[in-house]
Order: structure tokens, then sequence, then C-alpha cells
């Protein structure tokens, strides 16, 4: 029998360990050991930060759901792992053992990176759903006593969709509170252009999310590095295209609501030759650690170079199909390693769906792979969009609790589509 302990419990690790036990069979085990006892559904924070969404609309108990499919479970905060002797070594004393091991713990919010940033500080987060609900607080203040706001990507931020999103159900809330026409909004990114995304640009993004940001009044500061943030104070730096400065600002806020650039979580990054020098997990194209053979990794926390250089630094992000493909390709090598006695073979196609909500209407793109040069890319609007985020949360959600990473009717759906998760 062999054991495979999959690390984290969000979008990417609870699909991970259905798969995993679907293809492995009830002769083997799988563990999940995450840090809170509740599925969080982080895409839906946006919506709670501005109070469209009570927090228990969007979690659930892991344990409950797990063990309908005889997938064992431990709340544990993990503080070290030790490949040598194949155990995660937890806060309280806990050791579990593993004959393999897939990290999908996500990332760590460097918001130690910019002096003044972070919800300890003087700016909101929405990456969990803890800094959701503080961020909520805070627009609760500036519906009550307007004044500037400021929303965007601090430099190396890599997750730029969650930002834009924010910043336009921003503006819904605000109107919806008849206070909009009292709070200045800027955009600050350290994208080079609107629409970039970390990711070069997906189809006609830069002149759609433009025209967006313009009929909303929405301003914006690319090539943005913030050099310090106080108390309703933002210095940003603007850079020009070979990376001097070209202008600065001053900008004063009520409220602020910045992504934070990610690095690896201590216990994954410590682990020597497993990671980049930022923390992220090296694998191959299996998806698996070069140093470490019974060590996979999925989702945020695995290492991709930037698709390009850009005056301030900008991440590749990993969005949630892109992250689901990982996971099938780690399910499907385990199969070939564990029951069928082969080398792992699979590799996930990386393509990418995203749903942007923007209020009333959202921004939907695709693209096939997400890494350029790309064989298939759009980007579109509608009210369509928001629409499907709505049906597209009830429906993730469910899927976790029926424990069906990927239903028969959805894979021949996106099949169809020529979107698939495995390469052929």
């Amino acid at each position: 029998m062999a054991k495979v302990v999959v690390l984290g419990a969000g979008t990417g690790g609870m699909p991970a360990a259905y798969e995993i036990k679907q293809a492995l069979g009830a002769e083997h085990q799988v563990v999940v050991v995450n840090e809170y006892p509740v599925f969080r559904f982080v895409p839906s924070n946006p919506w709670v930060a501005v109070g469209w969404r009570e927090p228990n609309a969007i979690t659930f108990p892991i344990e409950k759901y797990l063990n309908k499919k005889h997938i064992d479970f431990v709340c544990a905060s993990i503080e070290r792992i030790d490949p040598e002797q194949q155990q995660l070594i937890g806060r309280d004393g806990e050791l579990i053992d593993y004959d393999y091991l897939v990290i999908a713990t996500g990332p760590k919010l460097a918001f130690e990176s910019i002096p003044g940033a972070g919800p300890a500080h003087f700016t909101q987060s929405i990456c969990t759903l803890d800094h959701a609900i503080n961020c909520h607080k805070d627009v609760e203040k500036l519906i009550a006593t307007p004044g500037p706001a400021v929303v965007g990507a601090f430099q190396g931020a890599s997750c730029f969709g969650p930002a834009y999103e924010y910043a336009f159900i921003l503006d819904k809330a605000l109107r919806d509170a008849k206070v909009r026409h009292k709070v200045p909004i800027t955009y600050v990114t350290s994208e080079p252009y609107i629409g970039h995304l970390g990711l070069g640009g997906v189809g006609d993004s830069k002149s759609l999310l433009e025209s967006e940001l313009r009929q909303r009044d929405i301003k914006w500061i690319c090539n943005a590095q913030v050099d310090e943030v106080s108390d309703g104070q933002m210095q940003v730096s603007e850079l020009n295209r070979k990376g001097e400065l070209d202008i600065s600002h001053q900008l004063p806020f009520q409220h602020a609501m910045l992504i934070p650039p990610f690095s690896g979580v201590k216990a994954v990054a410590d682990v020597e030759g497993l990671c980049n020098p930022k923390g992220f997990v090296i694998t191959d194209e299996f998806q698996r650690s070069p140093k470490y053979p019974n060590i996979f990794s999925g989702g945020v926390c695995v290492a991709i170079p930037p698709v390009e250089s850009t005056p301030v630094p900008t991440g590749t992000p990993k969005t949630g199909y892109m992250i689901e493909t990982m996971m099938t390709a780690i399910a499907h090598n385990l199969k070939a390693i564990v029951v069928d006695n082969h080398p792992p073979h699979y590799k996930g196609t990386w393509h990418a769906i995203c749903l942007a909500d923007m209020g009333d209407t959202g921004a939907a793109f695709v693209a096939m792979p997400q890494i350029p040069p790309r064989n298939v890319t759009w980007f579109k609007k509608g009210k369509w969009v928001h629409l499907a985020k709505i049906a597209f949360e009830k429906y993730f959600m469910r899927k976790m609790k029926t424990g069906t990473s990927e239903p028969i009717y959805e894979k021949y759906v996106l099949k169809a589509l020529g979107i698939e998760r495995l390469e052929p």
C-alpha cells in the first residue's frame, strides 16, 4: 500500500486528493493535510470584501466530504518537511509519514517587501478569506466617510485578475451606495500596460480593460513601483520603459487594496534543493521534483518564470483551470508509478479559462496554453460572464462536496471546445 499525502486543501489540493484517490483505488491511502478545517473558495473573496457574500456561503467542512471518498484528513499547521525521513512535522508535534507527497500549499503573501503594506499596516487584501472580511470592514468605513481609493497590484505580483475584478466591483458597490462621486479611484499596477495580466496580454485585453476603466472613471498608473505606504498616503514611482524613474506620485487614500507579491511558504521553502530562491517548488514537465522523485507539486506554489522582462517585476499567474490540469497530470503520474509500475509521462496542458466579475457585467478569457506562444486566445466581455461567475462558484463548491474533480459532462463539453487537461 502506498500512502500519498496532499499538503494543502485549496482549489488545487482538494481536486488533487479526489483525483489521486480515484486513480489509485481503495488499496492505497490518500491523506489531506491542511491548516484549517474548512475549505475556502478563494475566487469569491472579492465579493466578500464588498459585502456581496457571507463567509459561510463559500466555505464547508473538509473532513466530512473527504471521508465520504475514503480520504483521510489531518488538520495541522506544518512547520517542517523532512524529505529524507519522508515526514511532515506539525507545529503541535504531529508526525505524518508519506510515501509520496503532493505540495499544494498555495503561496506566502510577501507584504514585507513593501514598507507599510498589508492588513497589518495600511493596505487591504483579498488573498485570504480573513483578509477579505477585514477589507469589507474598511469598505464600510469608506462608504461612511468617502475619500480616495487606490486599487491594484504591487511590484512582483503575479495575480492581476482579482485586482481588476476588485476595482470594478468596488466601483459598483460605491455606485449602489450612491457615494461613487465622492471616491476617486486610481488603479496602480506593476504591469507595463493595462491588460498585460502577467501574460503579455491575452487577445484584446489591453483595449477592452482600458475601455472599462475609462467608462468607470478609474485613472491608472502602469509600470508602478510602490516605494512606501503610510497612513493614508502611498508613495509610487512610475518608471519608463528603461526601468528609470519617470514620475513620482503621492497618492492620498481612504481605502487601499493591492495584491502582494507571492513567495513560497516557509516549510516548503526551507527544504534544501526543492525550491527556487523565492521558495517556489521546482518541478519537471511531469510536475515532479527533480531532486526528490517522490515529491510532486502543482498550483500557485510551483516555480514558473516570468513570461517576459518588464520594467517593474511581474510574475506569471497560475489560474484555476491551469492548476486543475497540473493536478490531473499528478494523479495520472502517481497511478503510472504506483499502480502500473511505469515512469511518469503525463503532462498538463496548462490551458487557462478565466472569468472575472465586473459587478453587473464581466470579462472572460481563454488562453491555450496559458503561457505564450498560444494556439488559441480570446478575450470577451458581457453580462453572461457575471452570471457565469456566479454559476461557477456554486458548481465548483458542489464538485468539491461530491468528490468529483471533473464530471463526465464537463470533460466532454470542454473537449468539444478543444480544451483538455492532459497533453495527447
